[in-house]
């Protein structure tokens, strides 16, 4: 591990070279007029899995965007762990809320992150935290110092839904067969308090449509006289949730798991400062379910969310119009034993019975996912709390976490294997927001933290 770990230490400068060259490609998976660039990421990602050392590399057409797979096996004997990443981004709008190009990687220091981060789109999600698993990798290989097999899966739609993920991996089960999966797409608490997620939450994303007269029309004229569209919209969104900020879908709450006061207990002892969490946001005070903490409200509860809302007149000046339609996407987090096609049925059936005459209602499903809570008494669990502890020299706080991975529980259905949550980003990395970064501590510590989770865990499948 000496070796692995001076061979980290003496190619940092090319491993951030590298990440900027990925960095600087826009796979965003979203947007159609990407393709060619979310190719190009994953041909490049090919070429550098390759140079890294893994065998058999090789790039998966979808009916979507490709997948990029890669192996090392050592010895059939051994453990076999599946590295699980994306190479796809989230898009970069809005542009101007940028202090630099989305695209165009630079290191600045703040005061999170003193030694400098990374500024660009996916330095944290997921390019960078994906990117650790390959230099790991290579300093391993390089050394001839690899203790599992080892198989990659890097995909290209996970921001989209990993639409084509599962279709894939039922199709290479035998190919993927591994005993564990590792995945760096979560964060830690803080840069001196490691944690790792043990749980996530599900998703249900909705759009919707309400739709008023054939046209745009003069709202002089008919203003008052007919049904306005974002008026509607406005307030049937604002009934999904009663004052103390609970959801008034019928049957929504009906499988949410509640936990007992000494689980709640537990997890409110993670270190978190609510004046500090106030002003990094710039708010007076926090809002949500009544009775439930800020680290309850954002891990154990499920949530409703309105992600974007538009219609009519939004251009400079003023146009007096009432406009023909108007919509909005709506994403609800969920908990365990909440199931997203339930949960997306109950909204559609409960949207569409509250929409008033006078309009029509289209309810658009997008994609889910399912919630996921892995063990913490497992090897592959101790395995990453013992490296996380050699590299952090701190025991890690298992943590459940309020965003969604729903290929989490696609692995464990299809391969029969949990998952380890061993990321390293921070909350505070504005992912999917402008200005993401990932610091340069984070991105080393995963580097370096990675060798040693493989250690342990071959030692701990014995």
């Amino acid at each position: 591990m000496e070796n692995v770990q001076n061979f980290i230490s003496e190619n940092k400068d090319r491993f951030v070279e590298e990440l900027f060259e990925l960095l600087r490609i826009p796979s965003v998976s979203a947007d159609p007029a990407y393709a060619n660039d979310v190719r190009k990421t994953a041909e490049y990602l090919a070429d550098k899995m390759k140079s890294a050392g893994a065998d058999q590399v090789e790039i998966f057409e979808t009916a979507g965007h490709p997948i990029v797979y890669g192996e090392k096996i050592v010895d059939p004997n051994l453990p076999t762990v599946l590295v699980y990443g994306h190479y796809d981004v989230q898009p970069a709008d809005p542009i101007e809320l940028w202090d630099s190009g989305p695209f165009e990687p630079v290191i600045k220091k703040t005061e999170i992150h003193p030694e400098g981060a990374i500024f660009a789109r996916g330095a944290c999600d997921d390019k960078g935290q994906m990117y650790m698993h390959l230099k790991a990798f290579e300093a391993m290989n390089k050394h001839g110092n690899i203790p599992v097999n080892l198989k990659f899966m890097i995909e290209g739609e996970e921001e989209v839904g990993s639409v084509n993920l599962g279709i894939f991996c039922k199709e290479y089960k035998d190919k993927l067969a591994c005993d564990v999966v590792l995945l760096s797409d979560t964060s830690v608490i803080a840069n001196d308090t490691p944690s790792i997620t043990v749980g996530l939450r599900g998703l249900s994303y909705i759009e919707v449509e309400v739709i008023g007269p054939n046209r745009d029309l003069h709202s002089g004229v008919y203003g008052g006289a007919v049904a306005n569209p974002i008026n509607v919209l406005s307030q049937m969104i604002a009934s999904l949730q009663d004052e103390n900020k609970r959801i008034t879908i019928p049957g929504f709450y009906d499988d949410v798991e509640d936990l007992s006061d000494e689980e709640r207990a537990a997890m409110n002892k993670a270190p978190f400062s609510l004046d500090n969490y106030k002003k990094s946001l710039a708010i007076e005070d926090v809002m949500g379910e009544t009775g439930y903490t800020t680290l309850e409200r954002t891990s154990i509860r499920p949530t409703l969310d309105v992600n974007g809302i538009w219609g009519g007149y939004i251009g400079e000046g003023a146009k007096t119009v009432l406009p023909s339609k108007a919509n909005a996407k709506i994403s609800m987090r969920l908990v365990p034993n909440q199931h997203p096609e339930t949960i997306t049925k109950l909204f559609q059936d409960h949207f569409e019975s509250i929409a008033p005459e006078g309009v029509k209602v289209t309810v658009s499903p997008h994609h889910g996912g399912f919630p996921a809570v892995t063990p913490t008494n497992t090897p592959e669990y101790k395995a990453a709390e013992k490296a996380m502890e050699q590299t952090y020299g701190k025991t890690p706080i298992p943590q459940r976490s309020g965003g969604s991975i729903p290929i989490v529980a696609l692995f464990e259905e299809v391969f029969g294997v949990k998952s380890v949550l061993m990321g390293f980003g921070l909350n505070s990395d504005d992912i999917h927001s402008p200005n993401e970064h990932y610091g340069l501590f984070n991105y080393f510590k995963g580097i370096e933290t990675i060798p040693y989770f493989f250690k342990y865990y071959s030692e701990l499948k014995k």
